[in-house]
C-alpha cells in the first residue's frame, strides 16, 4: 500500500514553508483538501494567494497550515523525491532504443527505460504516449503544461506498432489530437531507420504532422543511433551518404513549403545528416530559435556564430589593450568525439591565428560503443584515456561537458575526472558548451 503524503527532506532559508514550522520529516498530506499525487498537483495547487496546506508531523499529529501570500509565490519545501512520484518505466520494446544496445556491467541506473510525460515538462524528454493515461492527459490539459515532447517515430499506426512492439502505439497518436484541440504546444522528434520509416514514410509523417501547426512547433528528423551490442536485435543498417542527401531533399523541401505558409521552418535535421551528406550546415534563422538543440538540430551552427561572435569581441578587446609583454606560447589540448572534430580543429586554429598558443585537437573514437556513435556524449573516460596516452596534452585538456554525467564529474563508465587527471599527469578542465566559454577556457 502506498504510504500518503510526501516526505519532506528539507525547506529553503527564510521560505513560507519555514517560517509556518514546517520541517524536515513532516509528510505533506494535502492543499485545499485536495491529495497531492506529484509535483504538477503540487505547483498547480499552491499557486493561489491564499491555499489551505495539511502536514503531517514527524513527531504525531496533523497541522492545518492557513497560508496568505504572493500569487504563485513557492513554498519553499525540499522533497525526498523531486517528481514526488515514482518514475514510469517504458512499456515499449522499440526496434531503435539505445538502451538496448548498452553492454552489460554498467550501473543499474544506465538500464531504465523512462517514459514519464510528467519529465518531457521537467527536463525536455521525448515521450511515446504510450504510457499516458487518459487521466494523465486531462491533467496536462487541466493545468496547460506546456511544451510536451513527443516521441513519433511515424503517423502510420500499423508502422508504429511494428517500430515500436507495442500494439497500443498506433491508437496512442489519437492523444495528439487532443492536445492540439487543447492548444498545448508540442514538439516532436522522428528517429529514422533505414529501410523502416524512411523515404515515403517519412513524407507521410512529415504531411501529417503538420496539420498540427503552428501548435506543433517543431519536429527534428535525427537518425538511429547503432552501438556494436546489437546482437539478437532488430537487423537495423547505418545511412549512407546518399542516404543522407535524400534526408536533407525532403526536409528542405518541405521547409520550404511551410515557411512560406506559416512562417516556420518546422521541420528540422540533425546536425549528423549535414556532416554524413557533406552539406554545409544551414544559416541560424532556419533554426526557428533553436527548438530542438537537445536533438543536436543546430547545436554546431550555434557553436560556431558563438564562437565567430566572441572571437571578433575579445580581439577588440586585446587591441584596445595595447601591445602587452609577449609570454611564451602556450600549449593546450582539447578532445571532442568525432562527429564535433572537424569544427573544434577549425576552431583550434582560428585561435591559433590570433593569440600566442599551441592547440593540439584530438578526435576520439568511440571503441566502448562502436565507430557508429560519433557524438561526444557518449565518450567513455576509458576511450579517451587509452586514446590520448602518451599524446601532446600541454598543460591542461579541455573537455566538452557533455562527456560528464550532469552534475557530477564521472565518465559513463564511472571513471572519474581526478582519476582521468592522475592517469593522464595533466590538468582537465570542463568547457561548457557556448562558443564564449570555448574562448574563455582556452585563454583562461
Amino acid at each position: 500500500m502506498k504510504i500518503k503524503g510526501h516526505v519532506v527532506k528539507g525547506l529553503e532559508e527564510d521560505s513560507i514553508g519555514q517560517e509556518m514550522g514546517i520541517e524536515a520529516g513532516d509528510r505533506l498530506l494535502e492543499i485545499n483538501g485536495e491529495e497531492i499525487v506529484d509535483i504538477f498537483d503540487y505547483q498547480y495547487l499552491i499557486q493561489d494567494e491564499y491555499i489551505e496546506v495539511l502536514v503531517e508531523k514527524e513527531k504525531g499529529g496533523e497541522w492545518l497550515l492557513e497560508i496568505d501570500k504572493e500569487y504563485g509565490e513557492d513554498l519553499g519545501i525540499i522533497f525526498e523525491n523531486g517528481l514526488m512520484d515514482e518514475y514510469r518505466s517504458c512499456c515499449n520494446k522499440c526496434i531503435f532504443c539505445f538502451i538496448d544496445q548498452m553492454p552489460p556491467g554498467m550501473r543499474e541506473t544506465l538500464y531504465f527505460k523512462d517514459d514519464d510525460s510528467r519529465l518531457s515538462f521537467l527536463q525536455g524528454n521525448y515521450v511515446t504516449l504510450t504510457n499516458m493515461s487518459e487521466h494523465d492527459l486531462d491533467r496536462i490539459i487541466k493545468y496547460h503544461l506546456a511544451p510536451i515532447n513527443i516521441s513519433f517515430q511515424t503517423t502510420n499506426p500499423e508502422l508504429r506498432c511494428r517500430m515500436l512492439n507495442n500494439r497500443f502505439a498506433g491508437d496512442a497518436l489519437k492523444k495528439v489530437d487532443k492536445l492540439y484541440e487543447a492548444g498545448i504546444a508540442m514538439n516532436g522528434q522522428i528517429v529514422l531507420c533505414r529501410g523502416v520509416n524512411d523515404g515515403k514514410e517519412l513524407e507521410r509523417t512529415i504531411r501529417d504532422l503538420s496539420g498540427y501547426l503552428p501548435v506543433l512547433e517543431s519536429v527534428s528528423v535525427v537518425p538511429v543511433g547503432l552501438s556494436k551490442y546489437r546482437e539478437g536485435l532488430y537487423p537495423l543498417e547505418p545511412f549512407t551518404k546518399e542516404d543522407a542527401a535524400a534526408v536533407l531533399e525532403t526536409v528542405h523541401r518541405w521547409q520550404k513549403e511551410l515557411y512560406a505558409a506559416y512562417g516556420l521552418h518546422f521541420i528540422h535535421a540533425s546536425d549528423e545528416w549535414y556532416i554524413l551528406a557533406n552539406e554545409p550546415l544551414p544559416l541560424e534563422e532556419n533554426y526557428d530559435g533553436y527548438l530542438q538543440l537537445e536533438n543536436g538540430v543546430g547545436m554546431l551552427r550555434l557553436l560556431l556564430d558563438e564562437f565567430e561572435e566572441a572571437l571578433a569581441e575579445t580581439k577588440r578587446q586585446k587591441k584596445q589593450a595595447g601591445k602587452m609583454e609577449t609570454e611564451k606560447i602556450r600549449t593546450i589540448s582539447l578532445a571532442t568525439g568525432r562527429l564535433a572534430y572537424p569544427y573544434i580543429r577549425s576552431m583550434a586554429e582560428r585561435m591559433e591565428e590570433n593569440f600566442d598558443l599551441k592547440l593540439h585537437v584530438y578526435e576520439i573514437v568511440n571503441e566502448f560503443f562502436g565507430e557508429r556513435i560519433t557524438v561526444s556524449g557518449l565518450l567513455t573516460g576509458q576511450d579517451i584515456e587509452n586514446q590520448l596516452r602518451g599524446k601532446a596534452l600541454g598543460e591542461k585538456l579541455l573537455l566538452p561537458e557533455n562527456v560528464l554525467r550532469s552534475g557530477e564529474d564521472v565518465f559513463l563508465d564511472d571513471i572519474t575526472v581526478e582519476e582521468l587527471e592522475k592517469s593522464l599527469q595533466v590538468k582537465v578542465d570542463i568547457v561548457k558548451s557556448s562558443g564564449r566559454d570555448f574562448i574563455d577556457a582556452v585563454l583562461k
